[in-house]
């Protein structure tokens, strides 16, 4: 590894992480006193020039795994949607996905999450109101690339081997396979830093996703085009941290934020420090 890289990235870890709250704090904060009209009207001026922010979940989860995030986005004036991700594979989730963003006027940040990540990358591809990626413990795929081969290039992950593959039927009568985290294996593999009864719920409430979406070809890197902004999940057992830095790396992220103790839904377990980024993206193309 480049050591000129790796201290560059190991010094914005710290910064970032105080820069972010801090910009949030910022970007929240609203005046103690009544705002004159041109005052007003500057206000909705900036309000209005702000990006959307659309929040992609990945497996075993739901678009209320960015709650915490949602929450603060909208507290600093972003315009946030998290839609439903269909979980069946690339072929579906990510024109899906690319609807939803095409429904969008004006300016969009899109971030993802893990397999969230592969769904954003096929799915900004050739929209041009997509102005920034931000990957939170997520795949980044390239074309031609399958996910299941990129998991295991780096030691670490545990994900695999704590799924249960259940069959169900397709539309056209032939069988698909679901997977879903195994009861013992979901704490460990998904959201080690939660609270018990938190991934007690969470076990029992997870979507599965398709097994297909391991073995999906990308067909499109968006973030070649469009520039990126990286969050390590330090303790990550489901996607290792070396594989997310080598990601974001490649990528030529702008930003890669490292968040030593975080499992893999870090945006749970530290939601300010994910929101953060993802402003600092928003203002970055704003």
């Amino acid at each position: 590894m480049n050591p000129d890289l790796s201290r560059r990235r190991v010094l914005a870890a710290g910064a970032a992480v105080a820069g972010s709250a801090a910009l949030l704090t910022q970007l929240a904060a609203s005046p103690a006193t009544a705002a004159s009209p041109a005052a007003a009207d500057a206000q909705q001026s900036a309000s209005t020039a702000k990006p959307t922010i659309v929040l992609v979940h990945g497996g075993f989860a739901d678009a209320s795994c960015w709650n915490g995030v949602v929450e603060r986005l909208q507290d600093a004036g972003y315009t946030t949607i998290a839609p439903a991700n269909p979980l069946r594979g690339l072929p579906t989730d990510a024109p899906y996905i690319a609807s939803v963003l095409q429904s969008i006027s004006g300016p969009i940040v899109l971030a993802g999450h893990s397999y969230g990540g592969a769904v954003i990358t096929n799915a900004a591809a050739g929209n041009p109101n997509v102005k920034a990626l931000v990957y939170i413990a997520a795949f980044v795929p390239d074309v031609g690339e399958q996910l299941g081969v990129l998991i295991g290039r780096f030691p670490g992950s545990i994900i695999q081997a704590a799924t249960r593959p259940v069959p169900y039927p397709k539309p056209d009568g032939s069988t698909g396979t679901d997977l879903y985290l195994q009861p013992d294996g979901f704490r460990a593999a998904f959201a080690a830093d939660l609270p018990v009864a938190t991934t007690r719920l969470m076990q029992a409430t997870q979507r599965p996703f398709d097994a297909s979406s391991f073995t999906d070809l990308t067909t499109a890197a968006a973030w070649r085009a469009i520039p990126s902004w990286g969050l390590v999940a330090g303790r990550d057992m489901a996607i290792p941290p070396a594989l997310e830095r080598w990601f974001y790396q490649r990528a030529q992220a702008r930003e890669i934020v490292e968040v030593p103790g975080a499992s893999h839904v870090a945006m749970i377990s530290h939601p300010g420090t994910t929101a953060g980024l993802i402003a600092k993206a928003a203002s970055s193309v704003g």
